[in-house]
């Protein structure tokens, strides 16, 4: 029997650059409060979160500098593309977010955004350290090997 992909999770926008840019330690999915031209907005596709980040404050975790197009159709009760959005963890999480940004110096980086099988905007985030350019330099040189062993296998193999 043929397994059909649930039309209501999809991806909406993921942070590429992360991975490259960042060692990402552990991963949290947490919820976010939008308001209504937000979320159908996000059902068009238009959202960015490669410039944001996410930072404890006053005990609540915010994200930062996440864009969400507006949506032409919510003329008057539109939303504001680049406010500071709420995200939704639980206490447990959020003093484990809170102790590594304030004592480890960690950075809290949204990874992926995307809408789960119930239909919820979900966003995924990493803590992570920022790696040096040599660091970023051995992560690319590892990638090329692999795809150039890839290649290789494949040749053999034919």
């Amino acid at each position: 029997m043929v397994k059909h992909s649930d039309p209501n999770s999809k991806l909406i926008a993921e942070n590429r650059r992360a991975r490259y840019d960042f060692a990402i330690e552990d991963d949290i999915e947490a919820g976010i409060i939008l308001h209504g031209s937000e979320v159908k907005s996000l059902r068009q596709g238009g959202a960015n979160i490669a410039e944001s980040y996410a930072s404890v404050e006053e005990g609540e975790l915010w994200l930062i500098n996440g864009y969400i197009a507006p949506y032409l159709q919510a003329k008057t009760w539109g939303h504001e593309e680049r406010r500071k959005r709420k995200l939704l963890v639980s206490r447990k999480q959020l003093s484990r977010l809170w102790n590594a940004t304030a004592r480890e110096g960690m950075t809290i980086v949204p990874l992926k955004m995307y809408f789960n099988e119930r239909g919820k905007v979900k966003l995924k985030i990493g803590i992570a350290k920022g790696k040096k350019s040599a660091d970023k330099r051995e992560t690319s040189a590892k990638r090329d090997w692999d795809r150039q062993k890839a290649r290789l296998m494949k040749q053999n193999h034919q």
